[in-house]
Parts: structure tokens; sequence; C-alpha cells
């Protein structure tokens, strides 16, 4: 994308004459063929048609020559006295002066419009450049792929050879073995923050252009552009523009690099205190009964009754249990907190439900869970083992809180199926609702020990599955929860085995 040269004196090719010399003779032969039917006026508009023709298609010098060719030729072939250089009439002088100095100026106008299409062609190819490039850099994955969008632009723009170098983590700049010539001329360009090389004043008699990609404050590297002209000022204006497209796309991969270490360290004290606070909130004394009964079975076995020694394994029993569930609610919850991809695959809500009730109700001996499933429901694409355990702690609260009857409807709604968990607990205060999704919020007015995790993790694998989980006071008394999935309208074919 080499600039135009401005209006004035330029080298000619041969073809160039020969072009002039073609065109003149055009005019002539036009001249005479129309000789006897037009005055001299007329045969004189043919060689300015052929000077204009020649300033629009050639250099700036074969024009002017052929602009003076064309009054010369118009002279010596029609008019009087012919095939002489001598003019008769003063007229004809004023006339071959005044076509002189018209045909020099439509052959400059001419190459200064030549020069100005040139220039406008060139900058809307360097401004599609420019919208490709920030198009390139916005979509780039790091500083390698940003580095090698910026090679090819500026490949493309200049004639070059070009080099772009990036600053390491380290500080360093990061130079291929190949371009260690350039290395005191990017260091200098480091350090002065500005832009060096002909036409710059900063050092103008290095043999390229020296650019930051950056400022003091936040230096990212420096590109280097060889074989370049020091009168080139849009060149510069250009490559310039390059390079702060390229400085931003460096930066904003560094500031992104920055925010995602910064995201892991808070995803890392995130755990830790979530655990800290789970063992703090609700662990001790579970532990405290696990160790107490099993070093009473240790130590003095042999004086217990066995109704006794029944009842500490069975306690120790219990709260493993619960440690269990505690700490894997507290792990689940970190872990869709930090984003973590789910292992999506077409699962069937019926078997869902139908393996969580299997196991819910080894612990509902009375039988109060009432399940409602209709057949031909929509597969879902979700993780079976999440949406397991979010139906388990909704049905486990609920038994836990309530002594009558538990309703668990499911039933499909437009696009979106929903799992209804009803009861007739004592409910949850107005006041509360908006928090009993935060985690370590219980309903201590119930007296039931819990960590105030479970339903945080409930609404926690709703949302990680584009769904939505919400609590609804029920006449009568008690809670209702639902849960609402999206159904993908792209079923899968089921098999008839």
């Amino acid at each position: 994308m080499n600039a135009p040269s401005a209006p004035g004196p330029s080298h000619a090719s041969q073809r160039d004459w020969l072009e002039v010399a073609l065109l003149l003779a055009a005019a002539t032969g036009a001249g005479f063929a129309l000789d006897r039917y037009v005055s001299a006026t007329s045969q004189a508009m043919l060689y300015m048609l052929a000077v204009v023709i020649a300033a629009y298609r050639l250099p700036w010098l074969p024009s002017i020559v052929g602009a003076t060719g064309a009054v010369t030729a118009f002279d010596f072939f029609f008019v009087p006295p012919r095939f002489t250089f001598e003019v008769e009439s003063r007229e004809h002088l004023i006339a071959l002066g005044t076509m002189l100095a018209v045909a020099v100026v439509i052959s400059h106008l001419a190459r200064a419009l030549r020069w100005q299409t040139a220039t406008a062609q060139l900058n809307e190819r360097r401004a599609r450049q420019l919208q490709g490039l920030a198009t390139e850099l916005a979509a780039a994955a790091g500083p390698g792929e940003i580095l090698s969008a910026a090679q090819r632009a500026l490949d493309a723009a200049f004639p070059g050879p070009c080099v772009v170098a990036a600053v390491n983590t380290d500080g360093r700049l990061d130079l291929p073995s190949s371009a260690a010539a350039l290395r005191d001329g990017m260091l200098c360009c480091m350090r002065e923050a500005a832009v060096l090389g002909p036409g710059t004043g900063r050092w103008p008699g290095l043999d390229a252009w020296y650019l930051p990609l950056g400022d003091k404050a936040a230096m990212n590297g420096v590109a280097c552009i060889q074989n370049i002209a020091a009168a080139d000022d849009s060149g510069r204006e250009h490559a310039q523009a390059l390079c702060s497209l390229i400085s931003q796309a460096l930066l904003r991969a560094k500031l992104t690099q920055s925010m995602q270490a910064a995201r892991e360290e808070a995803q890392r004290q995130h755990l830790q205190s979530t655990l800290l606070a789970a063992i703090s909130h609700d662990l001790r004394t579970p532990l405290a009964a696990v160790v107490g009964a099993a070093s009473a079975l240790q130590t003095q076995r042999d004086k217990l009754a066995p109704a006794e020694q029944e009842r500490l394994l069975a306690s120790i029993v219990s709260e493993a249990g619960y440690l269990s569930t505690v700490t894997e609610n507290t792990l689940q919850l970190v872990r869709l907190g930090n984003a973590g991809e789910l292992r999506r695959d077409w699962e069937s809500i019926e078997e869902i439900v139908g393996a969580v009730l299997a196991r819910v109700r080894q612990r509902d001996p009375a039988r109060r869970i009432r399940s409602s499933v209709p057949a031909g429901l929509p597969l879902l694409r979700a993780d079976p083992v999440l949406l397991a355990q979010l139906l388990e702690n909704l049905l486990d609260n609920a038994l836990k809180y309530s002594d009558d009857a538990i309703d668990l409807v499911v039933a499909l709604a437009g696009d979106r199926l929903q799992v209804c968990v009803k009861d007739r607990g004592p409910g949850i205060a107005a006041e509360d609702e908006a928090l009993i999704f935060e985690p370590y919020r219980r309903n201590d007015s119930s007296g039931q020990r819990g960590a105030g995790l479970g339903l945080a993790l409930c609404r926690a694998i709703a949302q990680a599955h584009g769904g939505t989980l919400c609590l609804r006071r029920r006449d009568g008394g008690g809670s209702s929860f639902r849960l609402s999935l999206p159904v993908d309208p792209r079923q899968p074919q089921r098999s008839l085995a």
C-alpha cells in the first residue's frame, strides 16, 4: 500500500513515449481526414483531446511533452503556411500560445486529479485494512494470535521487511534471533516511547521506522518497518494507526491474563473461605459426635450394653452421612460458583425422579412422598447427577420440615419442564423468602439442624442448567418449590427397544 507520488516529474518508460507518439499521430491523421470538412479550430480540438488522454494516462513528463508536441504538430500541419513553423498572422500566434497554455494546465490538472484519485483509493484500502485488523484482533485468543495478525497486517501494508516484537512477562523484548540487528533501535524506541526514523525528527539517520506498541505507562512491544521513504507521511500515519490497534489488543490480552489470574486466586480464596465457613458453621458438632462415639466404643466397649453399642454405632453412621452430605453440597456449590462445565447428556426426567425416590424412600418408612410423573415427557440436556442431587435435597428438606404428605409433581408447561415439591410444613416467613436460597441461611424457627447449603446448591444447579428455582407459600400452610427447566426442541430419536 505505497503512497502515490505527488504531481511532478516522474520516470517514464518507452511505452509511455510510444503512447504519446501514437496519440499525436492519431490526432494528426484525424485532422487530415476532416481537413475539407472542418475549420482549424476543430482540428485544434482533436489535439486537445489527445492532450487530455495523455494527461490522464501518462506520467507528468510525457504528458507535458505531449502537450508541447500537440501545439507544434498543429502549427506545422494545419496553421498557414502549412508544413512550416512560421505563423503568418498574429491571431494564429496567440491561438497557438493559448493552446499551449491550456494544454499544460489540462495536463497538470489531470495529473493532480489522478494523484488525488490514487490517494483516495489508497486511503480507502487502508481504512478497510484497519477495520479488518480491528475485527481480527478482537477475535484473537491470546498474544500469539495478536502478533501473527499484526505481522500479516504490516506485511500487507508495506514492502518491508517488517518485524513485530512483544514484551514478555519478565519485561524483556522477545525478539527473534534473525532480527538481532534491530534490537538497539527497538530498545531506544521503547525507552523514548516515540516513533523513530526518517521523517519523524527523531534519529533520522535510521533506515527504518521504529514504532512503539504502547506508551511509557504500559509498553507492550515494538514494530519495525524497513524500506520506507522519509516523505511518506501518510504511510507513517497508517503505520501508527496499525500499531495503535495492535498495542490495544496486546494490552487487552495482558489485562485478560491478569483478570484470569485474579479470578483463579479469588476462586481459590472462595473455596477456602467456603470450606472454613462450613467447618466452623456446622461440621464441628457432628465431628465431635463421631469422635465421642468412636472413642467410647474403643475404650469402654466391654462395659457397654449391646443396645448402647448399637446406639453409638447408629450415631456414627448418621453423623458420618450428615458430614458426607454437607461436604458434597459445599464442593458442588463451589464448583458451580466457579462456572465449571456440566457433563450434559440427553436424560429422562422419569428415570432421574425414579432413582431419587428409590434412595429417599429408604429414609421415609411412612411412605409420605406421593409422585405424579406423566409418561412421554421430552428429554432434557442435563447433568443427571446434579439434577438428582437437587431433587434429593428438596425432598430431604420436605421430609425434615413436614410431618404430612409430600407431593412431587412433574408437568410440561409450553417449552419448559416443571418439577414441584410441595409440603405442609411450617412454611417460610415472607421476609425470609428472598434470603432462603443464600448460603448458610436456614429456617431456624423449625429447630432442625443443617448447614444452610442445600437450597443454595439447588438454585445454583437450576441456574447452571438455564432454569429457575422459586419458592411459593401454599394456601393452608406449607411451601412449594418449583424447578423450571428449558426443553431443547431438537429432541433425539428414541430407541424402540
